[in-house]
Parts: structure tokens; C-alpha cells; sequence
């Protein structure tokens, strides 16, 4: 990250936020630069992760126009140093009253905010104690620093790195009562910055920042991590991260994803510090971050609550890991890194803004983010026949399609070699890699199709057929998708006899029970009722209790399982939603509205309500439910204290 500049000596006196006017402010670089080499531990990573990069280094040593446009409005600001044992640490500080910081000079830049003066370690680190609002000056160079000035209601962020030049600290009306309560207090301070960088908006989720003043309380020291550590690691969807290169450079940044993409490692020995881990999702490629971690692992984080203010800091020892070692740690991933813990403080109310979500969820949350992904101690697919990374060891032909609904079609595969998987059970999930048909390698951005760029093409699909029921030597299987996402809508195009995908295996247990002649109660939502299909060849009928709640538009998809399969037909009770004035423009749906209520089904029209299962309850021996997550949650509460199995197919 860093340049050749060509610079000239710049003093500066004058008020700045307060601080005493006799300050003067040093050098700072005018914008003629050549832009540098990469560092080795950037160059380290970018050869492990298999990147010819030949670009030059698109840092500047200077704060930039737009850069120094941004910050003013920006309304946080996380921040990055060592400490004395050289360990990086992290924090965030913000005010929903910008300028947090400001420029004041040509690439000098002032921060003012409201802080935790007693436990934050950044503050810590600068002021080593010193609040009574004197002025500290740097000697030599200055302590190196980082920052991130970002804008999370407009997805904007901007890396800054540089040195310290002064700054004053000023908590002298605070006063603990407790030896766990800290003080507020505020802070100013002065840095030359000698690197800017404007990011992209990937991984940013909408929040509208407001000020608040901090009352800390520190609540953990342990590195390993107490219960509300772990509850707060768990809400998050986002964190900050400082690195350094050695003492010359450092970088702060954020990673940002879904609720829960911050996994845990939990050691029983209390003595040990906890681990996390969290999967890098498509970026830059610049790898500035993972390069400082590669010559210098150690990483300094921040995980803020923006909700209550409470905040979890954390420094530690870090490994990235690539390929398919990342892949044997973390699910669907190929690049990741592992922290473990040296040091953490937990403190409560210890930040000095809240954030409020932006609750649409087309706009709020973003829309890079991809699913959850587990570590392979918490979840994993056990029936996967080949190694991460490594081909599918058997490939499939698509032979027949059939389109049953608008939106649903049933896909009818042949096994090129069935003697590499084995047979397949009764309601398992085929897993099937669309990976060298779909995957077009890395771009930055894709506005297009933003959940593309972390995808790995691998998708999970109920069988729904009966195993063995297709084919001369049951090669045949058939799979019934609804169109949603990239994979469904490209198959939607694909032609019967043209299509060969790769098939890794086949797995689940979502089996239905009915040794001693036991009545199940199955309560499935539109295309959930495809594991009772595959189960069709060895269920007793008359003893299955089916609650299937149906879209109207998809009445073609009861139509054709009843012709199929016509025992249901006493067995399944469908709870049709929708208006039949939703078909007046589609003359086949409606028609196929009229052959369902002629084949003598049982149809109720209204949504499923908690008395439908009441009154099948007591002849129930055990209830299967395949739905989305909202309605299991909403049945679970339905039928409290009772087992419900569910098949969970996030792998």
C-alpha cells in the first residue's frame, strides 16, 4: 500500500476542534505520486489465491478530493492502532450529527467524538490513561494508524491509513462508581493521512446512525468468550478489522454479510481463547487486508450491537485459509480466515451512536449477501463423494422436463454410471453442480445478479420420485423445482437431451416413520410436499395425515400429483390461497382449478390455522413439516412441547 510521493512541508495553526491553536501539523503530500509495488505479504496472498495480478496499486499517498468530500459527511469512522505489545486493536466512533471528522489541512485530517474513555483499547493505546484534555504530541514519525469512514445509510466507505500527529483526550467530568463502570468522554484528534482508497458498496447493510453517550461497562476481559459475547457475535452482520504491515502501514475495514456469518469455534477448556471464523466473500482482489495478515497475522476486531450500543472488541492470532482447506472449515468457501482470541473486552453501552436497520428488504439489507455458511463441525453435507474442489465424480443427463405450473417444472435425470453413488433412499436430496455451465469467474461488481459473485453452484433438490421406479436399471430420477433464484430460471431454458450436470450425491434422512403402523402428520407448503412423492413406494396411505398449504396459481401441481398418485387424494387436506379472479388471465390454470375440485379433493379455501392441527393432533404418532422457515416457527408454537422433524437443506 504504499507510494513514492513527491511532497513539500505544509505548518498549519489554527483551532481545530478546540484543540490549542500553538499545534502544528507537519508534512502532508501533494497528489503527483508514482503508485508503488505491492508489499510481500499482498504479493504472498495474491499468489496463493491464484491471482495474476498485474494491476498497480490503486491506493493514493495523499487524501484525495473525494476522499476528503466523504469523510466530512460520513458519520463513522472505525479506527485501528497497535498497542505496546504490538497487538492490533480496533474501534468505532460516530455521531449522527456529522462532521465526525473533517479535513483541515492538505491531507490532514481532524476526528471529534464522543467515547469510551475507559475500556475502548484504541483509546487506550493513544492516551495510555491521559484524560484531563492535554494535548499529546507523536515523536518522530507518529503512531501509525488506520481508519474506515463510512456511510452505512448510503453504502459508501472510504480506507484511510497514516500517522498520528496530536490529539487530547478529555474525560475529567467522568467519574466511575464501580470498579466494572467507565467513563465517557471526548476525544480529539489530528492525523497526516498518507493513503486513501474509496471502496465499493458490497456487504453494507442500511442503517440510519443517531447519537448517543456512552455509560460503559466492562462485562469480560476472558479471550475466552461469555454467553452475551457469543449472542452478540451471533446478531451481527457486520465487524471492523484493523491489520498492520509490520510498523510501516496499516488497514482498517469492514466485512459485512448476513446475520450469523461470524462463526464460533467454542473450546470446552475455559483457559482457551474462542475462535472465529468467517468466510471472504468476492471483493476487489486487491487483498490488502488478507496481505497484512499474511506477513503480519494478527488482526485487531470490532463487533458493534448498533441496537443497544454494547460492543465486543477482540485481538488475536490469524491463518488464512484457501482453497480446499477453506472448504474443509467453511462451507462453500474458498477463501477464509480463522482468529484465534489472545484478548477481548465486552462492554455494555459502550458505543457512542446507535444504528437503526432500514427495514425494507429490498434496499436494507444487501443484496450481495449470501446464505449462512456453516463450519463443517456445525453442519456439513456428509453424502458430497468427492473432496473440495475436486470434479463430481458422476454426471447426469437431463432427459425430460415438464412444465406443471407457471412457475413449477419437473426435471427427469439419467445417471451416467448409477454404480458410483449407490442407490438412493426414499425423501434424500440430490446435491447437483451447475458450477462449469454457470460460473463465470470473478468480477467485482454484478448489479445484475449480485448473489452471483459468492456463488458456488451447488444446490440441494428433494427427489421426487420413488427410487428405482425409473429407468431400465433405475438410473432415472426426477427432481420438481419452483423458479426462484439464478440455477432455477437458467434450467427453465435448458433442452431435454442437451444438459449434463455433475451430481455429487445423494444424502438426508428425511424419512417418514411408520413401523408399527404409526400415523404421521405431514404439514408442507407449496413445493415442500416433494418428500412425500419419493416416499410414495413404501408408505401406508390411508395412515398419513397431509396439511399442504397451496398458492393458487400452482393448482397444476395438485393436479398432477392426485393423477399420479390417487391414494392421496383421502389423505391430504389442501389449504388453497389466493383469489380465483388471479387465474381470469391464465384460461389453462383455471381449467386446472376445475379438474382439482372434480378429482374429489379435499380443498379448503382459506389459509392453515392452528385448529387444523388440533384436530388431527391426538391421531398423530409423530409430525414431519417441510415449509420456510416463517410458518415451522409459526407451527412450532402451534403444537407446543410436541417433536416436529424437519429437514434442513442449507448445505
Amino acid at each position: 500500500m504504499r507510494a513514492q510521493t513527491i511532497s513539500k512541508s505544509l505548518s498549519v495553526s489554527n483551532d481545530l476542534f478546540g484543540i490549542r491553536p500553538e499545534l502544528t501539523l507537519g508534512t502532508a503530500s501533494m497528489s503527483f505520486f508514482q503508485a508503488s509495488d505491492w508489499h510481500e505479504g499482498e504479493k504472498a496472498i495474491h499468489k496463493r489465491a491464484h491471482l495474476d495480478f498485474r494491476e498497480d496499486n490503486p491506493t493514493s499517498p495523499f487524501l484525495t478530493p473525494m476522499a476528503a468530500y466523504q469523510i466530512s459527511r460520513y458519520p463513522l469512522m472505525a479506527i485501528g492502532t497497535l498497542d505496546e505489545h504490538d497487538r492490533p486493536w480496533c474501534t468505532i466512533w460516530g455521531s449522527g450529527e456529522p462532521p465526525l471528522s473533517q479535513p483541515v489541512a492538505q491531507s490532514v485530517i481532524a476526528i471529534k467524538s464522543e467515547v469510551d474513555a475507559s475500556f475502548d483499547p484504541v483509546v487506550q493505546a493513544i492516551w495510555k490513561g491521559q484524560d484531563n484534555g492535554d494535548i499529546i504530541r507523536e515523536e518522530g514519525d507518529g503512531r501509525i494508524v488506520s481508519g474506515l469512514s463510512i456511510h452505512l445509510e448510503e453504502r459508501g466507505r472510504v480506507k484511510l491509513a497514516g500517522r498520528l500527529i496530536a490529539g487530547a483526550l478529555d474525560a475529567s467530568q467522568g467519574g466511575s462508581k464501580q470498579p466494572n463502570e467507565g467513563k465517557s468522554g471526548s476525544i480529539q484528534l489530528v492525523a497526516k493521512i498518507e493513503q486513501s482508497l474509496g471502496n465499493c458498496p458490497k456487504y453494507l447493510n442500511k442503517k440510519i446512525i443517531t447519537s448517543s453517550t456512552p455509560k460503559p461497562i466492562l462485562l469480560s476481559e476472558s479471550p475466552h468468550l461469555s454467553q452475551e459475547a457469543l449472542n452478540l457475535i451471533e446478531k451481527a452482520d457486520m465487524f471492523f478489522v484493523a491489520s498492520a504491515h509490520e510498523h510501516e502501514d496499516m488497514d482498517a475495514n469492514h466485512r459485512g454479510g448476513p446475520q450469523g456469518f461470524i462463526r464460533i469455534e467454542q473450546p470446552e477448556d475455559p483457559e482457551e481463547g474462542s475462535i472465529l471464523v468467517w468466510p471472504e466473500y468476492s471483493g476487489n482482489n486487491l487483498y490488502q487486508t488478507l496481505g497484512n495478515l499474511e506477513a503480519t497475522p494478527k488482526a485487531g476486531l470490532v463487533i458493534p450491537d448498533f441496537e443497544t450500543g454494547d460492543v465486543l472488541y477482540l485481538t488475536g492470532n490469524t491463518r488464512i485459509l484457501v482453497g480446499a482447506e477453506a472448504s474443509r472449515m467453511i462451507a462453500k468457501t474458498k477463501l477464509a480466515v480463522r482468529l484465534n482470541i489472545t484478548a477481548a473486552r465486552l462492554v455494555q453501552n459502550g458505543l457512542p451512536f446507535r444504528g437503526t436497520p432500514v427495514d425494507d428488504a429490498t434496499s436494507g439489507r444487501s443484496p450481495y449477501n449470501p446464505r449462512v455458511r456453516h463450519l463443517a463441525t456445525e453442519q456439513t453435507d456428509p453424502h458430497d463423494k468427492s473432496a473440495p474442489g475436486e470434479d463430481a465424480p458422476v454426471t447426469a443427463q437431463l432427459i425430460k422436463k415438464t412444465k406443471l405450473t407457471p412457475t413449477i417444472t419437473r426435471y427427469r435425470y439419467a445417471l451416467a454410471d448409477p454404480s458410483v453413488l449407490g442407490p438412493w433412499k426414499p425423501g434424500q436430496y440430490v446435491t447437483m453442480d451447475f458450477s462449469k455451465e454457470l460460473d463465470m469467474g470473478y468480477s467485482h461488481m454484478r448489479d445484475d445478479d449480485p448473489t452471483s459473485l459468492n456463488d458456488d453452484y451447488l444446490r440441494t433438490f428433494t427427489v421426487s420420485s420413488v427410487p428405482g421406479s425409473l429407468g431400465v436399471h433405475g438410473e432415472e430420477f426426477e427432481i420438481t423445482l419452483r423458479k426462484v433464484g439464478g440455477v432455477t430460471k437458467w434450467l427453465e431454458w435448458q433442452h431435454q437431451g442437451m444438459l449434463e450436470v455433475g451430481i455429487r450425491g445423494f444424502g438426508g434422512e428425511f424419512a417418514f416413520d411408520q413401523t408399527e403402523h404409526k400415523t404421521i402428520g405431514f404439514i408442507a407448503a407449496g413445493i415442500g410436499i416433494t418428500p412425500l412423492l419419493g416416499q410414495m413406494g413404501s408408505l401406508d396411505a390411508p395412515k398419513i395425515k397431509v396439511l399442504w398449504s397451496l398458492g393458487i396459481k400452482d393448482v397444476g401441481l395438485a393436479v398432477d400429483i392426485f393423477t399420479q398418485y390417487p391414494v392421496l387424494k383421502d389423505s391430504v387436506t389442501i389449504f388453497l390461497t389466493g383469489d380465483e379472479s388471479l387465474l381470469e388471465q391464465r384460461p389453462n390454470e383455471k381449467l386446472k382449478l376445475k379438474e382439482l375440485k372434480a378429482l374429489g379433493s379435499q380443498i379448503e379455501r382459506r389459509r392453515l390455522q392452528k385448529d387444523d392441527l388440533s384436530k388431527v393432533d391426538a391421531l398423530v404418532d409423530k409430525w414431519y413439516l417441510c415449509t420456510a422457515p416463517a410458518l415451522r416457527k409459526i407451527v412450532q408454537d402451534w403444537l407446543p412441547g410436541k417433536a416436529i422433524v424437519y429437514e434442513n437443506f442449507n448445505y
